[in-house]
């Protein structure tokens, strides 16, 4: 009786030992996998880095900076401002007079629609 209680708590013991050890495992499983993706990270942001220093370098080659761009755009709006503002001037007193005569050269008619009725 002795011997099997003394299996039993051997094989207790063995099954409490493997149990750690399955343990141990998944940790160092959880870790890896941890580790892993943050290596992962680290690889995907230092390439997303080199696109965009690579995009600025094309953007550059190409348009020129933004600043570039920016300062072309607002020459453009200026100019177009200045045309406006010319055509404006040109037209501004034959528009008064034509909306002055519209508004106070009334003619009075009858609608087209209009029935006169009995």
């Amino acid at each position: 009786m002795a011997s099997q209680t003394q299996g039993i708590q051997q094989l207790l013991a063995a099954e409490k030992r493997a149990a750690e050890k399955v343990a141990e495992a998944k940790k160092r499983k959880a870790r890896r996998l941890k580790q892993a993706k943050e290596e992962a990270q680290d690889e995907i942001e230092k390439y997303r880095q080199e696109r965009e220093k690579q995009f600025r370098e094309f953007e550059a080659q190409h348009m020129g900076s933004r600043e570039d761009v920016a300062a072309r755009i607002e020459a453009d709006t200026k100019i177009k401002i200045e045309e406006m503002n010319k055509a404006i001037a040109l037209n501004k007193d034959a528009v008064i007079k034509k909306i002055l005569e519209l508004v106070c050269d009334i003619k009075p008619q009858l609608h087209p629609n209009f029935r006169a009725t009995k």
